[in-house]
């Protein structure tokens, strides 16, 4: 008697985007930026559907204006993304909320359904400057986990966004111990997380057990790879993070860690809806150079079922 055939993998649930960040995007203007016209046009004839708005003010923030752009190139907005301080305490909100505001806003108007939310620089990531001690006080991680909080149910009750924090290389939030006290500490129902694969790499993180471990907080993510090589180097030296990316830190799938297939897996058999946004940071980069690696990095993906 024969076996039955095992039942058809379910279809995944994963969303495939990319973000201006794949571009060498990091400020709203700067000359060694592509221009966003070229951005949305190489974006969509790579094969992306989906988008992050990037820094503020780099894609046009009129609704309108943006919703013909996007729209006429096939493409539709995931997220928006915003930098805090929270951990400085409650008298950062005011102005953090009026940053957060106009963002929430135009992702809202775009119909995305999330804000991505990374935690401020302990040291400039384009001088190496100490702006603060790299560790939080008790105090400072009451801040943080408190307002974060607040800035969720706000968030979603005023833009009908979901906010999922985002651990980064050379903020108080980058690697497992930090990642999970931070989820310990806040509330489900506020704060979702999203894991960006290079930046928990860069910090000694294992992003599969993360995910396997604390599935239910895991609202996004972003798909990256770290040159192991280059980042022994990085951690040698101390090199801040900007002059890391210019080194070349973070790398072309599938040529770095993590590996991207089981930290897909994990993530497909979470059976949740989630983005899967590609970012390799690149800032500077020639403006030719982003291109020929989107179509790369998404026909890699497309080998992997995604």
């Amino acid at each position: 008697m024969t076996k039955p055939s095992p039942p058809p993998p379910s279809p995944s649930r994963i969303r495939i985007g990319s973000a201006p960040d794949s571009w060498g995007v990091w400020f709203p203007d700067d000359p060694r930026q592509v221009p966003w016209q070229r951005f949305l046009d190489e974006v969509a004839g790579a094969g992306y559907e989906w988008i992050e708005l990037g820094p503020y003010g780099y894609l046009p923030t009129d609704p309108a204006v943006l919703a013909e752009e996007t729209g006429r190139r096939g493409l539709r907005v995931s997220a928006g993304t915003v930098f805090t301080g929270l951990h400085h305490g409650p008298g950062v909100w005011e102005r953090t909320w009026a940053h957060v505001a106009e963002n929430a806003a135009l992702a809202q108007a775009m119909g995305a359904g999330h804000l991505v939310v990374i935690p401020s620089f302990w040291r400039d990531d384009r001088t190496g400057e100490v702006l603060e001690e790299p560790t939080l006080t008790a105090e400072q991680w009451r801040n943080l986990t408190g307002l974060t909080e607040r800035l969720g149910r706000e968030v979603r009750e005023r833009y009908g966004l979901r906010i999922v924090v985002h651990p980064h290389a050379d903020t108080h939030l980058d690697g497992e111990e930090s990642v999970t006290r931070f989820l310990d500490a806040t509330d489900p129902e506020a704060v979702a997380l999203c894991l960006d694969t290079g930046h928990y790499a860069y910090a000694g993180g294992d992003s599969v057990k993360l995910i396997e471990t604390y599935g239910e907080r895991i609202g996004y993510l972003h798909l990256k790879q770290v040159d192991p090589e280059v980042l022994a180097g990085v951690v040698a030296e101390g090199l801040p993070f900007g002059p890391a990316v210019a080194r070349g830190v973070m790398c072309e799938p599938p040529s770095g860690v993590p590996a991207l297939e089981p930290v897909l897996a994990a993530a497909r058999r979470l059976d949740a809806e989630l983005f899967a946004i590609v970012e390799q940071d690149m800032y500077p980069c020639e403006p030719d150079a982003p291109y020929p690696i989107a179509l790369r990095t998404r026909r890699y993906l497309r080998s992997c079922g995604y």
